[in-house]
């Protein structure tokens, strides 16, 4: 019958569809939160997470895991708050060079946790779990656990200042998003991840430079880490060990919740903006309609199970490990 639309444009559409019911679910509970006040906090809320699950899709993409960003994310924004501060604090003097200096920052953790793990043959799960805790230990160790503030007026505009009511942090987020879906879908690199997501074997015996590919995807997702750091200091004005605090659940989540398989070569960038304002809507929603926050995760882990046993073919799963 061909009225039905197949499993796979079900699939595709799906988390579009789950948005969308969300947010006539909220707003036919409490007619507030279908307001541009309303949105504009979802969207605050949702860019730094947004930046940092760009760069987990990356990673997903080509087939590998990584849960390093809690401290990397950490760990930029520190070196950032130091590197701000020495530089005079002001984006209007010699501060502005603390913003490239922190991606190369957040370059340079990718590099070392793909090197770690394609050298040291470590998976990568291990690999960016240990080196997240050294992240977080490094950047306690920068702040002896003090909190650094960022009072410069030039910057916290990137909260403070709106366009259409909506602050300039979310253009530049924007911005962001589109540059990951240029390097993902016009770049040698982004057909890259897909191919070696797509089939690791079949990509190294055509040819390719797989280990290459995973340090290069390791090293653009640290990039967006970082400027997921430079946007959660942004929006409180406080660098921290604890900037990074959630990170690893709410970008993964919003990575599998978006479509992006686990196993990798299906996805992108488009799915992850959707996932990270599921994740947003939910979390606003349940603060709007009153209920608690503890059943957030509850129902976000819910979330996780049923779309990754939506999109995965059960008959050619033998072995789950």
């Amino acid at each position: 019958m061909t009225g039905f639309p197949n499993r796979e444009v079900l699939l595709r559409w799906a988390p579009l569809i789950v948005l969308l019911i969300l947010m006539l679910f909220f707003t036919a509970l409490e007619p507030r939160f279908f307001s541009v006040r309303n949105f504009a906090r979802i969207a605050i809320s949702a860019a730094p997470a947004l930046m940092v699950a760009v760069g987990v899709t990356f990673i997903i993409l080509m087939g590998s895991i990584d849960l390093s960003m809690e401290g990397a994310v950490s760990v930029c924004a520190v070196s950032f708050a130091f590197v701000f501060l020495w530089l005079g604090g002001s984006l209007g003097g010699w501060g502005w060079l603390a913003l490239p200096l922190t991606l190369v920052a957040g370059a340079v953790l990718g590099l070392v946790n793909g090197l770690v793990h394609v050298r040291l043959r470590i998976p990568s799960f291990m690999a960016s779990l240990a080196l997240g805790f050294v992240g977080t230990g490094l950047a306690m160790l920068m702040t002896g656990g003090d909190r650094i503030r960022i009072e410069d007026p030039a910057f916290r505009a990137l909260l403070t200042t709106r366009w259409l009511d909506f602050p300039v942090m979310i253009y530049v987020a924007g911005l962001f998003l589109l540059v990951g879906w240029f390097i993902q879908s016009r770049t040698t690199l982004g057909r890259n991840l897909y191919a070696v997501g797509g089939g690791e074997d079949l990509a190294h015996g055509s040819g390719l430079n797989v280990a290459r590919v995973r340090i290069m995807g390791f090293m653009l997702a640290g990039v967006f880490y970082a400027v997921g750091a430079l946007m959660a200091v942004a929006r409180i004005g406080i660098a921290e060990t604890a900037t990074g605090n959630g990170f690893m659940f709410t970008s993964i989540t919003a990575v599998v919740v978006g479509g992006t398989a686990l196993w990798g070569g299906t996805g992108g960038v488009w799915n992850t903006l959707v996932g990270v304002l599921i994740v947003s809507v939910i979390g606003n929603g349940m603060v709007v309609i009153g209920l608690p926050g503890y059943l957030q995760d509850g129902i976000l882990g819910l979330l996780v199970i049923i779309a990754v046993v939506l999109s995965t073919d059960r008959r050619s799963v033998s072995i789950v490990k």
